[in-house]
């Protein structure tokens, strides 16, 4: 079963997650094989993190808040709040498999609160359906997508009133 994870930043919280940087990665290597896509939010400059996604496979809601709640970030307090859904995955693939890249596009996340729809583009990267942790209840869509800009990642997602978000693939670096 697959969970959306995102870790809003606090503020100051990049500086907790800079300081943990080795025990945060430590911590997701635990969890290598169950990883969909992973990577942080990013300000507009893309100098500092706002936050911290993760899409992982696990068997169940108590695994997944283990994941969630026992990760060092969170634990130091690096994150004004959680968002912990179901994701109902619409691209066969995880992050690693994503071969378009196109020189000077930027990536994003991209959340909205509305109705599921098909997708397709060569310029997705992850998309599916957020739900209710008992999957009693559609809340939305997320997307990692790549684009010349925010308007057009919205625009490639069919939802111009969505959040969008600076955002980069994570892991070890």
């Amino acid at each position: 079963m697959e969970y959306f994870v995102y870790g809003r930043d606090r503020v100051g919280g990049y500086d907790v997650k800079v300081s943990l940087n080795e025990e945060h990665w430590a911590f997701m290597d635990r969890y290598a094989e169950e990883l969909v896509a992973r990577g942080p939010t990013l300000t507009a400059d893309g100098e500092e993190t706002t936050g911290s996604l993760h899409i992982v496979d696990l068997p169940d809601d108590d695994a997944v808040n283990t994941f969630a709640y026992d990760e060092p970030y969170y634990r130091a307090g690096a994150f004004d709040s959680i968002q912990l859904h179901r994701f109902r995955k619409h691209v066969g693939t995880t992050m690693w498999d994503f071969a378009n890249a196109v020189e000077g596009y930027n990536r994003y996340l991209v959340i909205t609160q509305d109705e599921p729809q098909p997708l397709t583009s060569p310029h997705l990267i992850m998309y599916g359906d957020l739900l209710s942790l008992d999957a009693g209840k559609h809340l939305g869509r997320a997307a990692l997508v790549e684009a010349p800009e925010p308007q057009a990642a919205a625009a490639l997602v069919e939802a111009p009133d969505a959040e969008v978000l600076p955002w980069e693939f994570g892991g070890r670096r």
